[in-house]
C-alpha cells in the first residue's frame, strides 16, 4: 500500500513494488514548497477526478496511477474502505493533486497535519479542495481561436435552441 511521508524538504509518495509496476513509474517526490492545500477526504471515490491516463483502475476496488482532466494531471493511489489524504499542488508541479489512501481516520489526520507543518505557504482560506476550472466558463472554448462556444440543438418540430457561453436563447423556427 502506498504511503505519503515527508523527507527533509520533500513530500514523497512511496509505492509498493506492485504499485510501481501498474503505475509504470517510481515513487513520487515533490518539494514541500509546491504544496498549496492539504485535506482529508473521507470518501475514497471523491478524490478521483478525470480519466485514467496511465496505471490501473478497477471500479470499486482500486485506482493507482496518473489521471488526466481539464486542469492538468493527478497522481492517485486509492482504495476503498478508508479516508484519502489529498495534497493540492501549485502549477509548476507536474501534478495538480496527490491522493493517497490511509488505513484510518486518525492516521489520515496525523499525515495531513505533518504535511501542513512542513509546507511553507499553505492556503488556509478554505478547509476543502477547490473545484477544477471549467473550460469555456469565461465565454471562450479552448482551441476555438477566442470565439465563444456555440452549440445548436433542434428538438423535433419545436423551437430551435442556440447556446452561447452557457446561456440558452429560444428562437421560434420559421414556418415552412
Amino acid at each position: 500500500m502506498a504511503r505519503m511521508l515527508v523527507k527533509g524538504d520533500d513530500v514523497v509518495v512511496r509505492l509498493s513494488w506492485w504499485e510501481k509496476a501498474v503505475a509504470r513509474r517510481g515513487s513520487v517526490r515533490l518539494p514541500s514548497a509546491a504544496v498549496c492545500r492539504v485535506t482529508v477526504e473521507p470518501d475514497w471515490w471523491r478524490a478521483l477526478r478525470g480519466v485514467r491516463l496511465r496505471g490501473v483502475w478497477i471500479p470499486g476496488a482500486l485506482c493507482v496511477g496518473t489521471r488526466v482532466h481539464q486542469g492538468g494531471k493527478d497522481f492517485v493511489a486509492v482504495r476503498p474502505g478508508g479516508p484519502v489524504v489529498c495534497v493540492e499542488l501549485r502549477p509548476p508541479a507536474p501534478f495538480r493533486l496527490l491522493a493517497v489512501s490511509v488505513r484510518s481516520g486518525p492516521q489520515a489526520e496525523a499525515t495531513a497535519e505533518g504535511l501542513r507543518r512542513t509546507a511553507p505557504k499553505i492556503d488556509t482560506s478554505t478547509p476543502w479542495r477547490q473545484p477544477l476550472p471549467v473550460p469555456g466558463e469565461e465565454g471562450e472554448e479552448p482551441g476555438r481561436g477566442g470565439r465563444p462556444a456555440r452549440w445548436r440543438v433542434t428538438l423535433g418540430s419545436g423551437p430551435r435552441i442556440t447556446v452561447r457561453s452557457r446561456r440558452p436563447v429560444l428562437r421560434s423556427r420559421p414556418r415552412e
